[in-house]
């Protein structure tokens, strides 16, 4: 099988479900100006997407391996090229949230497909995790290439314009692309395809059988709180930029960018510290670091206002530090899914893939939620500091997980069945 070129579609798939997912930060500030939206009405954009990943994960994993992986990445990028074409011929808020709704639903096809796909393109253990943080790397090279890509778009002297929407044109294309590389990119499946005679609610069983399994509670539990934290600086890093930093909508959403920048190092150079160091030692130094950066970079937002900030020259320093957050909780999430997937057998991949996805996405809208009403209520400096309350749960989590994915993997396996 030439697995150079499925490795190259997934990564393409990848980098465009990071520019549209991750575009929720960018479009939740454009839509409080465009459509005269709440900070509170924009967060529920973060619902309409995760919410969407959570259910369709849930219902597909079960009975993925039947469907095939490649057949429904080819459906998720579909769905995308056609809701992305609409998007700027409707242009109202409504379309804002059935466009996040598609995005979601097919980021939960191709995600689990991805994750089940690597367990077949991967010969052990060292290489999965190598290529888990390799694709992860690249999902943040997308969010980085999207800030900018999404400013492109937007008139800082019309804030009120609608012509930002024009961008889902080129997104689009960029789907279209991707559906044809993927289309003429082989996959052997043969391991994981089940017989005629399975019917679908044993993979809801196995699910169910997984979950119940304490390894497995701890992990959805890291993966939940994780996502939480990420996603609602992620997705609220732009609009304190803008509200707080007194940032135009371009520089706030460029700006942004560096957390992704560094999110995308943070990986790159977990894939060699993970070789070396064992996981734990990594993950918890790397929570400590974050609370450490969110303590010291969070006062430096006090008192600004003054200066009229006109590009990267004259921003303040806080815009610089406080995104370098990304650098140190970056290697957590690709590394407790490699710990988790490489414990299981390739035929399992597909149901625990979708247990990972359906969790990271009620992480990712519990943490804009909260962060969009507290925003609103208490500014975002308060907003940003609750993100120390989810890091000291997540710290006892990976020390609770580290402890029970240490019990041989025969035992695991036999209690989860095959």
């Amino acid at each position: 099988m030439n697995n150079w070129k499925i490795k190259i579609s997934i990564f393409i798939n990848y980098f465009l479900f990071a520019i549209l997912l991750n575009s929720v930060g960018a479009v939740i500030l454009q839509v409080q100006a465009t459509f005269n939206i709440s900070e509170s009405a924009a967060a529920i954009l973060e619902a309409f997407k995760d919410l969407s990943i959570a259910g369709v994960s849930f219902l597909v994993a079960s009975f993925i391996v039947k469907i095939g992986y490649k057949k429904a990445m080819l459906v998720a990028l579909a769905i995308v090229t056609c809701t992305c074409l609409l998007m700027p011929v409707v242009n109202e808020f409504w379309m804002t949230k059935l466009l996040f709704a598609s995005v979601g639903t097919s980021f939960a096809l191709i995600k689990v497909s991805v994750y089940g796909t690597i367990g077949l393109i991967t010969k052990d253990q060292s290489e999965h995790i190598s290529m888990m943080n390799f694709i992860e790397s690249f999902f943040m090279i997308g969010v980085l290439t999207g800030s900018f890509v999404f400013s492109a778009f937007i008139d800082d002297q019309n804030p009120q314009s609608k012509d930002w929407v024009h961008v889902y044109y080129l997104l689009a294309g960029l789907a279209a692309l991707a559906f044809l590389l993927l289309l003429s990119s082989p996959l052997d499946e043969s391991s994981i395809k089940v017989t005629p005679t399975e019917n679908t609610t044993g993979g809801f069983a196995e699910m169910l059988q997984l979950v119940i399994v304490p390894v497995v509670l701890v992990f959805v539990a890291s993966a939940f709180i994780y996502v939480l934290i990420e996603q609602s600086i992620m997705s609220w890093l732009p609009t304190f930029n803008s509200k707080v930093l007194h940032l135009p909508a371009t520089l706030s959403i460029q700006m942004a960018a560096i957390l992704a920048a560094s999110t995308a190092v943070g990986r790159f150079l977990a894939g060699i510290l993970l070789r070396k160091i064992q996981w734990l030692y990594v993950l918890l130094t790397c929570v400590v670091l974050a609370g450490t950066l969110v303590i010291i970079a969070l006062p430096l937002a006090k008192g600004l206002g003054n200066e009229v900030i006109t590009g990267w020259g004259n921003a303040p320093l806080v815009a610089f530090i406080f995104p370098m957050i990304g650098l140190v909780i970056a290697p957590i999430y690709p590394a407790i899914n490699s710990v988790i997937l490489s414990s299981l057998p390739t035929r399992q991949h597909g149901v625990m893939s979708g247990l990972i996805v359906i969790f990271s996405a009620l992480g990712g809208t519990t943490g804009s939620l909260i962060t969009g009403h507290i925003f609103e209520a208490f500014g975002g400096e308060s907003a940003f500091y609750f993100s120390l309350i989810p890091m000291t749960l997540l710290i006892i989590c990976l020390i609770i997980f580290n402890k029970l994915s240490n019990k041989k993997s025969v035992e695991f396996n036999s209690t989860v069945g095959h």
